[in-house]
């Protein structure tokens, strides 16, 4: 299982990445991440969210490219990272999320 994050700056601009991604490739959308950064008084967007895909390598790829356009499409984009065979600590460290504490729904909690 492979594990692609995009970090973006905005709320909004997660959710548009995120969609992307779910539509250019056969994805789950594990987690939506937020972070306030330091100098976030000095910055446009005090925002930074990190957008996690998991799927197959190309599936991840597929999906980490379509969402850095829309995210470079608004002047959003920061940072992007696929790992291609995450190990079990990582995906359990990847499905964490700040965003309300809560759980991204899945069709068991719709």
């Amino acid at each position: 299982m492979a594990l692609g994050m995009l970090e973006v700056y905005g709320f909004t601009t997660a959710i548009v990445v995120a969609d992307a991604g779910a539509k250019a490739a056969e994805v789950e959308v594990v987690a939506i991440d937020k972070n306030k950064p330091a100098n976030a008084d000095k910055v446009e967007v005090p925002l930074v969210m990190v957008v996690k895909f998991e799927g197959s390598v190309s599936a991840v790829e597929s999906a980490v490219a379509a969402g850095k356009r829309e995210a470079e499409a608004r002047g959003m984009f920061i940072a992007e990272h696929v790992i291609s065979r995450q190990s079990e600590e990582i995906e359990w460290f990847a499905h964490l999320s700040a965003t309300g504490k809560d759980k991204l729904r899945t069709p068991e909690n719709k």
